[in-house]
């Protein structure tokens, strides 16, 4: 599927789900003075205008970050890493997972970024162009099970598909599977919407069995009237000292907005 395009939906709540806990793991990682590598399998282009059309047409980014940016103080890694995008780029802009990793990681930090949509990968190899990081344009899922175990071995891979194709459902678990067997001291993060129907169970129920396993769940209201997505999810296999308690915490603000 080529049709997905994030701008549409960057900023909204499960975005800021999603991003807060990646910002957190990757604040955590580079404490420690070691090397880590950085996979990413649905990339997107990285950097959002969230006075563009695309934003304003959904309204997601007003019901999104833009409600809940006062969750975080000023020297939480989410809140950093929007600041040092919005010093770069504009008040308005808004960091994609890649960016937010780049701004995060150090000289010697490796990371690999796919994106299969053409625009979306023009647009992603622009704003990566400042920073060291291989970009191509594969499947997300083939690109990282070429690449693990990686070189230096310790880091994270994001998996955040759209899930357009019903099959992913099934698929995407099968690939965390297959990592966690090719890279068993990586930590993975699994992203998945909560919608009618409840596909996400079938990932919960894949997953269920393996151990080392953080499985979170946030459910908000609906950015606007009829809009399916009612919550994010993210299993992440070998969770870092500390993110069950930044998960709970997250957990009890979401639980405000219901």
């Amino acid at each position: 599927m080529l049709s997905y395009q994030h701008a549409y939906h960057a900023a909204n709540l499960a975005d800021v789900h999603k991003h807060a806990l990646l910002a957190w793991v990757l604040d955590y990682l580079t404490r420690k003075d070691k090397p880590l590598s950085y996979i990413e399998t649905h990339a997107g282009r990285g950097l959002y205008d969230l006075e563009g059309e695309a934003a304003r047409k959904t309204g997601e980014a007003a019901q999104g970050f833009d409600r809940v940016a006062g969750w975080f103080g000023p020297d939480h890694p989410y809140a950093v890493q929007v600041a040092r995008t919005r010093a770069l780029h504009g008040v308005r802009a808004y960091p994609g997972s890649p960016l937010i990793a780049a701004q995060a990681l150090r000289p010697g930090d490796r990371m690999h970024l796919a994106e299969l949509h053409p625009q979306e990968f023009a647009a992603l190899s622009y704003t990566m162009s400042p920073h060291e990081a291989h970009v191509a344009q594969r499947e997300g899922a083939e690109f990282a099970l070429s690449l693990t175990p990686p070189d230096p071995r310790r880091g994270l891979c994001l998996i955040d598909p759209s899930y357009e194709v019903k099959d992913d459902y099934v698929t995407i678990p099968l690939l965390v599977q297959k990592l966690h067997r090719k890279w068993p001291v990586g930590i993975i993060m699994l992203w998945f919407p909560l919608l009618a129907g409840n596909p996400h169970a079938q990932i919960l129920a894949r997953l269920g069995g393996m151990e080392g396993v953080l499985r979170h769940i946030v459910r908000f209201p609906p950015a606007r009237p009829g809009h399916g997505m009612t919550g994010s999810g993210l299993v992440v296999i070998n969770p870092p000292y500390g993110l069950a308690e930044q998960a709970a915490w997250l957990e009890g603000k979401f639980a405000q907005l219901s």
